[in-house]
């Protein structure tokens, strides 16, 4: 029982607690503010869009404003937020102070999906509406779409889109490589590249400084979180999307992208994952431009929930420059 005298089925704390009867208490993430036509920090605008009636999907764009007065078109940004599947938001707070100040530093129109959330959306369900975003978003690269200026040719270039995400968001956006390289995009779009900043991996056997006590390590939040949003997935923990690294994972020479960039912090549960991954990725076979980036003494989305740190500064200046 809790406070609200409702049964607790399962709790994750600090960050979620699902009762018995279905309902969800989320205990964690910043509140939701409203796009801004101008902000007041960066001059960035924003506005909120309906990507898909059916299923709901929705997204926050971004525009850096001096772009409303040009036609020089920039790279365009698909983004994934983080929250463990389960929480966060795209127009939260701190994802909008993030998207602000990366937009304006990397000249780059933005579109940030807002996918639904487990557990009343269990995954795969994310992965399908992050994947129907980007679909909508490359699908106004054939000129004949007038269905979002924003997102229009006028400003976008075509030849320049990147995908990327944080945590989650970041364990989205390689599961929609893997998916974009398997199948491909609308209209022949090509996906330059990827950032993904302290993807959400985990696996059953311990790796590097991972708690190696199998009892605790099943106690922890990378593994019941994964248990929450995804309980019926085959392979439990050791799914690909989860464990890209598990034998028997489709290979990772099929990310279906030229260059990637890996982010780790040093004081990240998930660090060892990110620099398993990128080493999988670099003997993989595949042909691209494959980078790791860590920031020692930094814990897990410092950039995000530190947003005005001067490491999250100099984290957030080495994102955009990467969207060349």
């Amino acid at each position: 029982m809790c406070s609200t005298g409702k049964e607790v089925a399962t709790e994750i704390l600090p960050f979620i607690r699902v009762y018995k009867d279905g309902s969800v208490e989320r205990l964690a993430g910043s509140p939701i503010v409203p796009p801004s036509a101008s902000d007041p920090e960066t001059g960035v605008s924003s506005k909120d869009i309906i990507v898909s009636q059916d299923p709901p999907i929705s997204a926050r764009i971004y525009l850096p404003k001096h772009l409303l007065d040009q036609h020089q078109k920039h790279p365009i940004l698909v983004y994934f937020h983080g929250g463990g599947f389960c929480f966060s938001s795209a127009f939260s707070f701190v994802e909008t102070k993030f998207m602000n100040r990366l937009t304006c530093l990397a000249n780059a129109v933005v579109v940030s999906i807002e996918y639904r959330l487990a557990p009343e959306h269990p995954l795969p369900i994310c992965y399908h509406d992050c994947w129907t975003g980007l679909q909508w978003v490359v699908s106004h690269s054939n000129g004949d779409s007038n269905e979002e200026p924003w997102v229009y040719y006028t400003y976008a270039d075509f030849d320049r889109v990147y995908i990327g995400g944080d945590s989650a968001g970041a364990n989205i956006a390689h599961n929609i490589l893997m998916k974009a390289g398997s199948e491909g995009l609308r209209n022949g779009v090509k996906i330059k590249g990827a950032f993904l900043t302290h993807p959400y991996f985990w696996g059953s056997k311990p790796i590097g400084s991972e708690m190696k006590d199998m009892e605790e390590r099943e106690k922890l939040a990378t593994y019941t979180t994964w248990h929450l949003v995804y309980p019926e997935v085959p392979g439990d923990i050791d799914n690909p999307m989860i464990n890209p690294v598990v034998p028997g994972a489709p290979s990772l020479a099929g990310l279906g992208c030229s260059r990637l960039l890996i982010s780790v912090a040093g004081k990240d549960l998930l660090r060892d994952r990110g620099i398993l991954y990128y080493n999988a990725v670099k003997e993989s076979g595949w042909q691209g431009e494959l980078e790791l980036v860590e920031v020692e003494d930094e814990v897990h989305a410092f950039h995000i929930d530190v947003y005005d740190s001067e490491n999250a500064e100099k984290h957030i200046k080495r994102l955009a420059a990467f969207l060349v």
